[in-house]
Parts: structure tokens; sequence; C-alpha cells
């Protein structure tokens, strides 16, 4: 209980890397339209989407992003560039896709900017890939 009113971290490491890999995957899961034609012809013939050059194009870019940097974030392999990825990709969607109403109808790609810029502030955490990395190859 004691623990509970203090202001020092629980589990850290293991909380950060179950979120990380938890967003990740939810990420990759709405990237994983990608893979499939007629939904991704289904969003290019959106109103917002018919509008610049190449709609294709936009609505796989998207979601290539999204699945990308889920599979990354996950993994924590290139974190911090993953999180670059998503959180342009989210901000995108959030106020040229959706209307901008961040604190209403576009709440979840907001959310998913703001928990890649947590992501990218604090690192991928002990328990990743770049970590393992680090470990393997230490900076000279």
């Amino acid at each position: 209980m004691k623990k509970l009113f203090s202001t020092e971290s629980i589990l850290q490491d293991s909380g950060l890397t179950a979120i990380r890999i938890i967003v990740g995957l939810f990420l990759a899961y709405h990237g994983w339209e990608v893979f499939d034609a007629s939904k991704m012809k289904d969003y290019a013939v959106w109103d917002v989407f018919k509008e610049s050059a190449s709609p294709s194009f936009m609505v796989y870019l998207g979601k290539g992003s999204e699945f990308a940097a889920g599979v990354f974030l996950s993994a924590g392999l290139f974190t911090r560039l993953a999180c670059l990825l998503i959180i342009g990709t989210m901000l995108y969607i959030t106020f040229f896709v959706g209307h901008g109403k961040f604190w209403y109808e576009d709440q979840h790609p907001f959310l998913f900017a703001l928990l890649a810029a947590v992501f990218f502030f604090i690192g991928p955490g002990k328990w990743s890939i770049d970590a393992l990395a680090e470990r393997t190859y230490p900076k000279k």
C-alpha cells in the first residue's frame, strides 16, 4: 500500500514493455488491411483521398505505415523511427482524414500519436531488440 502512494515507479520496465507491445500490435492489426485489396479500394474512394493525385498510393502508404511501424514498435526495433512514422501517420489521419476533433471524433489516431510520442521520448526500454543490439554491439 505504501508503494501505491509513493512517487517511485512500479515495474517500470515490464509495464512499459507490455504497453509498447500492445500498442504496436494494435497498430499492426489496423495496418493489416494493407493486404486486403478490396478494403483498400473502399478507402481509396473516400472523398478525402479522391482529391489527392494518387488515392491508392495514399491509402497504401497510410496502411503500410501503420503495419510496419506497429511491427517495429512491438519488437522494439528502430523504435524511435517507428514512433516518428506513427506520429506523422496518426496526426495526418486526425487532422486531414478526420476532422481534427481529437477531443471527440478523432481520439483514437490522436491517442496513438501521443503514445508514440511517449515511446519516442522514453525509448524502447530494456526488453527490446534495440536494447539487445546496444548490449551486443556497444557504441565506441
